[in-house]
């Protein structure tokens, strides 16, 4: 699938950085062009990937260069106000090679959080291609705040995009680890599942070609029900050692992979990947559509194996509308099973995410209007002895 990617804000311009790192590093191709739009300065400063030319800064003559300082209200109003500047990066995409666009933020900040919604709107006013969301969702320990913003950026986010794909943060986080590197593990965790999943269908000239293609039409298909997505990954490492002859041949000297133990092996990813660590625990059976991709080195790959997971994945969505096929990576050194569930309805975090929210500014509203008190009183007590000044 050919995507043109615009991260916005930090999260969304880091993440949209590894996606093309991915890409150099595995040859998907699947990102023909990416934009990084921030308030913050410094962030497109740390951008490795991202061509200069395409970062935008945004606001600058109300933040100076600095971000809003997780105020997703401002950063709503400063990508109305510049989204022509947006627009100029934008210019440089080359629409007739691309599927889609892809947007990318961190939805518990203050620029992305406020600016993804916006862009995602316009994009969809001004061009026919689908516009989709990455929202990364915060953990539970980042602070009210951000839960209140991710709230308030997930409705109305999903409300702009023909489907929001989401990664919670928080179901991905390991004890002990630092904050800088926490977020590398994790945005690495998202740009390999995500990638596997776009990467499906292109194919180069001498690229091996999958028994069962997925295409761009089948995830454009598949992303149609709109509302929320979830992906889940796993993957087993394979004897490949050259990606060439010698890999064709397995320890019993015979020229095929045992056509049983990879249709197993398929079969088994694809339920790992569907019960596993989804990027938004769900259940499953909640979703309208899904699609399976298996993935590695074309002699571990059959159609059979395919359809078996096609068919299991069928009865636990309990819907028709599975897809599913293969994608030959000739180089591989794993196997990977990725599921695609579109359109998921019963999600707890979400709905723990908005009661958190709701609470929030319900202590908001308390704590202002109790400090609103406090000041009157303080300036006030004076008995009247004083006049003011004017």
């Amino acid at each position: 699938m050919k995507l043109a990617m615009i991260g916005f804000g930090q999260a969304g311009g880091k993440i949209v950085d590894k996606f093309l790192e991915y890409d150099r590093r595995t040859g998907s191709q699947a990102v023909r062009s990416a934009v990084a739009v921030n308030t913050a300065k410094a962030d497109l400063v740390g951008l490795d990937y991202v061509p200069e030319q395409n970062q935008v800064l945004v606001g600058q003559s109300r933040v100076k260069g600095h971000g809003v300082g997780a105020d997703n209200e401002l950063g709503a109003e400063i990508a109305e106000e510049d989204i022509d500047e947006v627009q100029g990066a934008v210019d440089n995409v080359p629409i007739h090679d691309i599927d889609a666009f892809l947007v990318v933020a961190g939805m518990g900040g203050g620029t992305g959080s406020g600016g993804a919604p916006v862009l995602a709107k316009y994009l969809k006013r001004v061009y026919t291609e689908p516009v989709y969301g990455l929202g990364i969702l915060p953990g539970r320990d980042e602070g009210g705040i951000y839960t209140l913003n991710a709230a308030r950026s997930f409705q109305t986010f999903v409300r702009e995009v023909d489907n929001l794909l989401v990664f919670d943060n928080d179901a991905w986080r390991e004890s002990g680890e630092s904050v800088g590197s926490g977020y590398d593990r994790i945005n690495e965790e998202i740009v390999r599942r995500f990638g596997v999943l776009f990467g499906a269908g292109e194919v180069s000239h001498g690229d091996e070609v999958g028994e069962s293609v997925v295409d761009s039409s089948e995830i454009i298909n598949t992303l149609d029900t709109g509302g929320v997505s979830t992906v889940g990954y796993a993957a087993e490492k394979v004897d490949n050692p050259s990606g060439g002859l010698l890999s064709r041949f397995t320890s019993d000297g015979t020229d095929e992979m045992d056509s049983t133990h990879a249709t197993n092996r398929i079969t088994s990813l694809v339920r790992k990947a569907a019960l596993g660590r989804l990027t938004l625990p769900c259940e499953i059976d909640s979703a309208e559509r899904s699609l399976l991709v298996a993935s590695g080195p074309p002699e571990y790959l059959n159609r059979k194996g395919v359809e078996k997971g096609r068919k299991w994945l069928e009865n636990q969505t309990a819907s028709m509308e599975v897809r599913g096929g293969d994608y030959p990576v000739a180089d591989a050194d794993r196997v990977s099973g990725v599921v695609l569930l579109s359109g998921v309805s019963e999600v707890p975090r979400v709905e723990e995410l908005q009661d958190v929210a709701v609470e929030t500014q319900d202590n908001i509203d308390r704590m202002e209007a109790e400090s609103e008190q406090k000041t009157t009183d303080l300036i006030e007590d004076n008995d009247g002895e004083l006049d003011p000044l004017f």
